[in-house]
């Protein structure tokens, strides 16, 4: 008998809860957290255009562009990427996350990313965000899948 948690497919209907930083036009939604057993978190991330916050890395990340124009902006400059392009982010980077445009992304981390920013003392940035429910990211893109 096959064990189906082995192979699992998400899409950004799949978040639950979704968090907003203040009132800021973001949002995440993670699909696979500490509580799933898992070694990484994976989840979706809502950005209108303009939206930006700042974050400094407690954990490794990949952020899958899957539509819209995204950027990092870091010490070492900007990095934009666009839909079918990834950013990869190490811990210890002090950057900004920001949209051009309406954006939604894939976020991976490794470790899980909520962990280890309260193991890095750094609660402070999660002090700001609020659960909100899915219908609050609406409008931000398109939710439809091709």
């Amino acid at each position: 008998m096959a064990d189906n948690t082995n192979v699992q497919l998400f899409t950004s209907a799949d978040p639950t809860v979704w968090y907003q930083p203040e009132d800021r036009k973001l949002f995440l939604g993670d699909v696979l957290d500490a509580s799933s057993g898992t070694a990484m978190s994976v989840g979706f991330a809502r950005y209108a255009a303009g939206a930006s916050n700042a974050w400094t890395m407690s954990y490794d990340e990949a952020l899958i562009i899957t539509t819209g124009r995204f950027s990092v902006r870091h010490a070492g400059g900007v990095t934009t990427a666009e839909a079918g392009e990834v950013i990869y982010l190490r811990a210890e980077t002090e950057l900004t996350y920001a949209a051009e445009t309406d954006t939604e992304l894939v976020y991976v981390a490794h470790p899980h990313w909520l962990a280890a920013t309260e193991q890095a003392g750094r609660q402070a940035q999660l002090d700001i965000f609020q659960p909100v429910p899915p219908a609050a990211t609406e409008g931000i893109v398109a939710t439809e899948r091709r």
